[in-house]
């Protein structure tokens, strides 16, 4: 922000400079299941702006540790730490004083009369900013990164006039209120893609099977197979050969970016991916748990490990119809039913996996449903990347709006406005009175006299005669 061409009446200052009060950091409280307790915003509440009852927790925090921890209307709260992408995350909060306290990883910041806290707020939200933000962030590897204090108070901001600020404020409101709305109808749009491929795969692969068809059991299908497991013993040998596991195994899509090797000396051939073969997530979150891909020959020559569980149809069963009955179910949440849970990882195994219900048109109406499972797929695929696409746009619309409103390029200025110079020396000169009359008065000490230490008395200048006699005045 430093080499920025400023318009006339703007000045540029540090955040430290335009506050009404020092930087302070959270409170760390722990849960509890009191009803009396504190209400604490969490971290979500600035990530997605929404300060509502949902994202608060009560908390067994002490009235006196917290007092100056409640919020109020203007405050804004950066996210001190976070992942990469949401470190210096920041929102304004408007609403209702003294409601709640914030926790330890985020900062409140209140700012001074030089800058109204929507302006302040917008700025923080700016492109420049946050890649600051990011680049100052610091941390462990493996770690979420964190900024200081300083950090904030560091950042340098263009300050216009007030008034000008509100008319930015004002302007930048209308745009992103826009933006917002064109965003959410987007994001809508996506959703009603997701429930449209739901239905695809639901009107493909009925509950309800025809006459026709045959009602069997993946077990039956096919057959089921685990991966081998990974060990350190096996990280370098003779044999080493490529193998996929969880991380490479998308929905329909295996992903070679990051293939990793193991030695499969003598058991090579067991754990070979054949093409055809559908490969299942056998460790995953609940609702992602049993995500299938079909395996059709890339990478070449590659194995699997035990995070993975792999499907090889029988010979009427075409490995497309494997797939799409496994995306029917995923979809549908059959394989959550199935599952079991520890450290919120869930695993299908094998042996429940087996059970699952499979049905089994005949081969010409596999290939047909397959066919119109493509067909709509692409369909769906070309709505999805066009909504992608204005996603991003919609994304460099608001970096674009904020990058004119605060280079002075929105709207025009005035010059009848005091400059933001002005008010900056007026804050200033009235800080350096209020620091220099906090100063202690130093007062010279007062010296003690004790009796036997008292000087002799003055010696007079015409001392009288030891004979003179006092004479008698007449009353």
């Amino acid at each position: 922000m430093s080499n920025l061409e400023l318009p006339a009446g703007w000045a540029v200052a540090e955040l430290g400079e335009l506050l009404r009060e020092p930087l302070r950091n959270g409170h760390s409280a722990r849960a509890t299941n009191e009803s009396n307790g504190i209400r604490t915003l969490s971290l979500t509440a600035v990530t997605l702006n929404d300060f509502s009852d949902k994202n608060t927790k009560i908390t067994s925090a002490e009235p006196e540790r917290v007092k100056g921890l409640w919020l109020e209307p203007g405050d804004i709260l950066i996210q001190r730490s976070n992942t990469p992408e949401l470190v210096g995350t920041s929102a304004l909060y408007k609403g209702p004083r003294n409601w709640a306290i914030y926790p330890d990883l985020l900062i409140r910041v209140r700012v001074n009369s030089c800058i109204i806290p929507e302006f302040a707020a917008l700025m923080l939200h700016s492109k420049g900013i946050r890649d600051y933000f990011r680049s100052n962030a610091k941390g462990l590897a493996g770690s979420m990164p964190k900024i200081d204090q300083a950090t904030i108070a560091g950042v340098r901001m263009p300050v216009p006039p007030l008034a000008e600020q509100r008319r930015i404020v004002e302007a930048l409101e209308d745009h992103l209120s826009r933006l917002d709305a064109a965003r959410r109808e987007l994001e809508t749009a996506q959703k009603k893609i997701a429930s449209f491929r739901k239905s695809i795969f639901l009107s493909l692969v009925p509950e309800s099977v025809p006459a026709s068809w045959e009602m069997s059991t993946v077990g039956d299908a096919g057959t089921v197979g685990l991966g081998r497991q990974r060990h350190p013993d096996w990280h370098y040998g003779p044999e080493m050969h490529p193998y996929l596991r969880v991380a490479n195994v998308f929905e329909d899509r295996i992903d070679i970016s990051d293939v990793m090797k193991m030695d499969f000396s003598g058991v090579f051939d067991r754990y070979r991916l054949e093409i055809g073969d559908v490969l299942l997530n056998e460790g995953q979150s609940p609702h992602l748990v049993g995500r299938p891909a079909l395996y059709r020959g890339t990478p070449p020559n590659v194995a699997f490990t035990n995070s993975l569980l792999r499907f090889q149809a029988r010979p009427d069963v075409l490995p497309e119809w494997a797939l799409l009955v496994f995306r029917r179910h995923l979809h549908a949440r059959r394989f959550m039913r199935e599952v079991r849970i520890t450290t919120n990882i869930a695993h299908l195994s094998a042996k429940r996996l087996k059970p699952i219900e499979f049905p089994i048109p005949p081969l010409e109406e596999q290939k047909r449903r397959v066919q119109a499972c493509d067909e709509s797929m692409s369909y769906a695929d070309a709505m999805e990347h066009a909504l992608k696409r204005s996603l991003v746009r919609a994304n460099h619309l608001r970096s674009a709006v904020l990058e004119r409103a605060f280079t002075g390029r929105l709207i025009p200025q005035d010059p009848a406005d005091e400059p933001a110079s002005v008010l900056l020396d007026r804050i200033r000169s009235e800080r350096e009175d209020q620091e220099e009359k906090a100063k202690p008065t130093v007062r010279r000490p007062r010296k003690t006299v004790t009796a036997g230490s008292l000087p002799p008395p003055p010696t007079p200048s015409n001392p009288a005669p030891n004979n003179t006699v006092q004479q008698e005045l007449p009353l």
